[in-house]
């Protein structure tokens, strides 16, 4: 499904969720909410279908728990017909058995977007995790098991708390671990947004809201589960599953977020126990001791990611020019040409009279050349585009969502930028370039190796057939420029 298209179906997704909630609980209702709800689960396992290779797992786990759930629905809706709805019995089986399913998606989905890096999303994760379910246990499941209920009756409602911090737990492992971050994240984080609220609002609202307007939320479900198909269904949603980028910066938001849990289990005694002065004066202590040591921890990772950061710069970027090297190159097309989204064009450039400048005005002279050029192919391409030189006078623009149309549109370009004087010490310095194009290849080789492979082939045919020309790589052989400009 396309980008346009999961906007179009959320749209009707809230539309029928709407509906569904106004007529929850009646018999129109049920019928409008089963239907919905078939819907939703039919389109999970077409998400989780659509998946390649390992991402599928995952995605099942989804498919399976939304499953769990609807048969749970579709079970009381039959004891309301039939018999009676019992307090606990064999729904509760089915909902509270799609919640660690979840919790274990999500964690496999942490795992493959950040093999090797999630030490420090789990100790965040179980921070904050350790700090919600001491909150809950206190508001949420003692409460229950305090109110004198049969064994059953206490038990199982307790258990759904429980249930949410598992699943919490795994919506903090995605969110706090590296990796890409666009609507396929947002769209799951936000379903299991909306799954924790319902389940909270079933909880909370009872005191303040009317029991027949507290059941509607059940409606909502269905709109996390529209959400968590929406995230399955879109072109991105390779991000969840796919190794990403590193995230090195630690967000104000989430040293916020550890102080608060740092402060959970105090502040919770204390209500517990009872407040007067001492207590307060023990809770103001407690949360500047807390804020000095957060300030402290911060200012020591920031110091220690920009330490990183200059080390990450100086090992993927060119010394003279500044543009992205060999290996940056190699890695973001490593990442564009399994999609098969878009088209992947790259220009593959040799520069023309360059050793005639260094031969006689010297090396001085060439990397003033060469970063003038570097400054012009920068100047040339999008921001979404990446210049990369190879070494020596060899540069590479890989251009993602780029067809060979437009790719020769821009070496045309690049052809006439690069031909201008280059101003250096009173001097007008000239140099050309040849190119070669090549896009996404196809075959067992179809890998970043194949791509530079035939776009520098191309390049030779340019040069060989003379300078300041671009050819196109084209099922093995060449198309050359019907127009040269030579240095």
């Amino acid at each position: 499904m396309s980008a346009p298209g999961v906007r179009w179906f959320m749209v009707a997704a809230v539309a029928a969720v709407a509906g569904a909630v106004v007529t929850y609980g009646s018999d129109v209702g049920n019928v409008v909410y089963v239907a919905i709800y078939l819907v939703l689960c039919a389109l999970s396992w077409r998400a989780a279908r659509r998946a390649d290779g390992d991402s599928r797992a995952p995605w099942t786990l989804i498919a399976v728990a939304m499953s769990l759930w609807f048969a749970g629905d579709v079970v009381e809706i039959v004891q309301y017909y039939v018999s009676s709805v019992p307090t606990v019995g064999v729904t509760d089986l089915f909902w509270l058995g799609g919640y660690p399913l979840f919790a274990v998606a999500l964690t496999m989905m942490a795992r493959r977007r950040a093999p090797g890096r999630m030490r420090a999303a789990v100790l965040d994760s179980l921070t904050l995790t350790v700090a919600a379910g001491a909150a809950s246990w206190q508001f949420l499941v003692e409460p229950v098991l305090r109110a004198g209920y049969g064994l059953a009756d206490s038990i199982v409602p307790a258990l759904y708390p429980v249930a949410d911090v598992v699943l919490l737990a795994g919506m903090l492992i995605v969110a706090l671990s590296p990796g890409t971050r666009t609507a396929p994240t947002r769209l799951l984080l936000g379903a299991i947004g909306v799954y924790l609220g319902v389940d909270l609002g079933y909880n909370l609202l009872p005191y303040v809201l009317d029991a027949a307007l507290v059941e509607r939320l059940g409606a909502l479900i269905m709109l996390g589960n529209a959400l968590a198909v929406a995230a399955g269904l879109h072109p991105g949603r390779g991000e969840l599953t796919r190794p990403g980028e590193r995230v090195s910066l630690l967000h104000p938001a989430r040293v916020l977020f550890l102080g608060l849990a740092l402060m959970t289990t105090p502040l919770l005694a204390m209500l517990q126990s009872g407040f007067d002065h001492r207590e307060i004066i023990l809770v103001v202590a407690t949360t500047a001791c807390a804020a000095f040591v957060l300030a402290r921890f911060t200012t020591a990772v920031r110091e220690q990611e920009r330490a990183q950061a200059e080390l990450a710069y100086q090992a993927q970027h060119d010394p003279l020019t500044g543009l992205a090297n060999r290996a940056v190159l190699t890695e973001r097309l490593g990442r564009l040409l399994p999609t098969g989204d878009t088209a992947v064009s790259v220009l593959y450039l040799d520069l023309d009279g360059f050793k005639e400048i260094n031969d006689r005005h010297g090396h001085d002279a060439g990397d003033a050349v060469l970063q003038a050029v570097s400054r012009r192919l920068s100047a040339a391409v999008r921001e979404t585009d990446l210049v990369a030189r190879l070494g020596g006078d060899e540069f590479v623009l890989l251009c993602p969502a780029t067809p060979r149309v437009d790719a020769i549109r821009l070496a045309e370009r690049v052809l006439h930028d690069v031909a201008q004087p280059i101003a250096w010490h009173g001097l007008a310095l000239r140099v050309g370039t040849s190119i070669g194009i090549a896009d996404r290849p196809h075959g067992a080789e179809a890998g970043p190796a194949a791509v530079l492979r035939s776009a520098d082939i191309a390049m030779y045919h340019a040069k060989r057939q003379g300078r300041g020309r671009w050819a196109v790589a084209s099922s093995g052989d060449a198309q050359l420029a019907p127009e040269t400009i030579a240095p």
